[in-house]
């Protein structure tokens, strides 16, 4: 072994074995805080996208024949949005129906509350008893 003569490879004092490891494990927690505080952002963007999804589509449908609004706005979501945290509310005016949704986005970061989306979306009622023909 002639790299070891000419001191191409140089061992660490023997005080400092393991230093590295020990830095790793302790510094792990915030790495894995870090990442899971990333997923909690991309699963509350994708909640807020859900919510407008929903509401959108059961604006659409409750202008177009009410009474189909709820089941088509909850069918336009992830099945496990469709819960108990799920609300829709609905405000049917003869030009309009404007239809409110909220979604609990539950949190997957430790000692964070859950929180709340609500978002609203508004289409021309498109009732044939209430417009017309």
């Amino acid at each position: 072994m002639d790299r070891y003569r000419y001191g191409c490879l140089r061992r660490a004092p023997a005080g400092d074995r393991g230093q590295a490891a020990l830095e790793y494990v302790g510094f792990l927690p915030f790495l894995l805080l870090v990442a899971l505080c990333g997923i909690q952002l991309g699963w509350a963007a994708y909640v807020v996208q859900q919510a407008e999804t929903a509401a959108r589509t059961a604006a659409r449908a409750e202008a177009r024949k009410p009474g189909t609004g709820d089941a088509a706005g909850r069918a336009a979501i992830r099945e496990g949005l469709r819960g108990q945290g799920t609300t829709f509310d609905f405000d049917t005016s003869p030009d309009a129906v404007t239809v409110t949704v909220r979604i609990t986005i539950e949190s997957i970061v430790p000692g964070v509350g859950n929180g709340e989306t609500t978002r609203s979306a508004t289409m021309p009622n498109d009732d044939p008893e209430v417009t017309g023909p």
